[in-house]
């Protein structure tokens, strides 16, 4: 082979080798955004699918956390008067009451309401029950009631046999065994309705 011929084909190689190149390269970028592209698009399915979960999860949470029949009312705060109050419910959940507050604890007999009301303004709950619920009903309630910021007495007057209260909030039941008594506790007690949450319920005064 002719130097000419020689040089004309090391040439031609150099060509084929740079295309071939090229084309590699070509390829390689359309390969990095196809799977760009398809990295994105899993990303984005999972982001939807997790929302969609999270949204999900929430919406149970939010559902489980309702307490079926708790009528909520609203009374502001701090409003403390001398003499009786006459409540506009039975028993009341709220409103002007004494200065001084009952001390949390089980009573066997009725409390003062203006005292009462003003332990649920620093938190407390307090269950009442008609005076002649069966005993075996009455220890239940007893059992349940919390040591600190609760309060159990009978009450005179209800339309319920039992009702559980805490500021703004009430909940009136048949019996000591419905399941909704310790959820209303666990949410309302020291919940975040109570006027003035973590003021005491002791050194007070007692019925």
């Amino acid at each position: 082979m002719s130097k000419k011929n020689k040089t004309t084909t090391n040439a031609r190689q150099e060509r084929l080798e740079a295309a071939r190149k090229e084309q590699q390269a070509a390829e390689r970028r359309r390969n990095g955004i196809l799977y760009g592209a398809a990295g994105l698009a899993v990303a984005l399915i999972a982001g939807a699918v997790f929302w969609a979960i999270s949204n999900d999860e929430g919406r149970k949470i939010a559902a489980a956390d309702e307490i079926e029949g708790v009528e909520t009312y609203d009374y502001p705060g701090g409003n403390h008067v001398p003499g009786t109050v006459d409540y506009k419910e039975t028993p009341p959940v709220g409103g002007e009451h004494n200065p001084a507050w009952l001390n949390c604890g089980v009573y066997d007999k009725p409390v003062p309401n203006e005292n009462a009301v003003h332990s649920l303004e620093h938190g407390a709950v307090w269950i009442t029950y008609q005076p002649d619920l069966a005993k075996d009903q009455v220890d239940k309630l007893v059992d349940m009631t919390p040591k600190t910021y609760g309060l159990i007495s009978p009450f005179e007057g209800m339309d319920s046999p039992i009702t559980i209260s805490a500021w703004g909030t009430q909940l009136k039941v048949d019996s000591a065994d419905d399941p909704r008594l310790e959820p209303f506790i666990k949410k309302y007690r020291q919940g975040p309705q109570t006027p003035e949450p973590g003021a005491a319920c002791t050194g007070g005064v007692d019925a």
